[in-house]
């Protein structure tokens, strides 16, 4: 037997793999296990210098920077899925000018760097609050990454599902509205949740424009002489809410996409007909 891409291993294949498992295993717990050793050969476990984290307001502020991360990863999440769809829908029209224009901003919103933009948006137009250019810039780069996204979903659907939508009398708009677009976006929910952990992470960037983001509080509560400066244990407490925000990003991710195999599944329908002779359930007379 054999997949598409290699042959499946036999049993002493198998067992080899178990055991590359196990030796790359250890070696993941040994790095880890060195580096824990390295940061308490330092004092990095220190109970004086994780003191910060009983204070009430530093708890508040963390909070406040936790939830303007949220905010703006929120707002430019939505913004950059609803720009990511349109311009996804251009870039597929039959129509050049649509097409060449959506095109052509795509392409230079993906080639231009995240923090260009974002210090463009800041410091170029000035648009006031750091909130305005972090969002703005995130949507932008983002959006244009999910644009493409949609498009390479669309692209690899059938050519008979639009060929079935434009039978009934549907219109090309419709056809990619109502068809396309929701099947593509199914298809690519992988694709599209990691960009969003990206888009997520990448509000970091506001800590540059003076935006009040959990990086930001974090270097400026590292920096704090009274707290031995705790710029180590601060990093881990940030790293770990991150990493629990990206988890709980891909468990969203994983419960829509197993509501979407239940709704898909078809209720059992008893069928039920009359005739002359009388009634026939399933098939089969009553």
């Amino acid at each position: 037997m054999s997949a598409v891409l290699f042959d499946v291993p036999g049993p002493k294949a198998r067992v080899r793999h178990r055991g590359y498992a196990v030796v790359g295993v250890l070696a993941v717990a040994a790095i880890i296990a060195y580096i824990v050793y390295k940061f308490a050969e330092a004092g990095q476990f220190d109970a004086q210098i994780w003191e910060w984290i009983l204070y009430e307001q530093i708890q508040l502020e963390l909070l406040d920077a936790l939830l303007n991360t949220l905010r703006a990863f929120a707002v430019a999440a939505v913004l950059a899925l609803v720009f990511g769809a349109v311009f996804a829908a251009a870039r597929l029209s039959d129509h050049a000018f649509l097409r060449i224009p959506a095109t052509t901003i795509v392409e230079f919103f993906r080639a231009v760097p995240l923090v260009v933009m974002i210090f463009f948006f800041h410091y170029g137009l000035a648009l006031g609050a750091p909130f305005y250019s972090v969002v703005l810039g995130l949507t932008l780069y983002n959006g244009s990454v999910l644009a493409e996204v949609f498009r390479a979903g669309v692209l690899s659907l059938p050519k008979g599902q639009s060929e079935a939508a434009y039978a009934v009398g549907m219109r090309k708009t419709q056809v990619m509205r109502l068809v396309l677009l929701p099947q593509a976006l199914r298809a690519m929910m992988p694709a599209i949740i990691s960009q969003l952990v990206v888009l997520l992470k990448d509000t970091a960037l506001g800590f540059l424009i003076t935006y009040e983001e959990l990086l930001r509080y974090a270097r400026y509560l590292g920096s704090i002489i009274e707290f031995d400066r705790p710029l180590i244990p601060i990093t881990i407490v940030v790293g770990a809410m991150y990493i629990v925000m990206c988890l709980a990003l891909t468990g969203v991710a994983k419960w829509l996409e197993s509501r979407n195999r239940r709704s898909k599944k078809a209720l059992p329908v008893d069928v039920t007909a009359e005739t002359e002779e009388g009634v026939l359930t399933d098939g089969k007379p009553a």
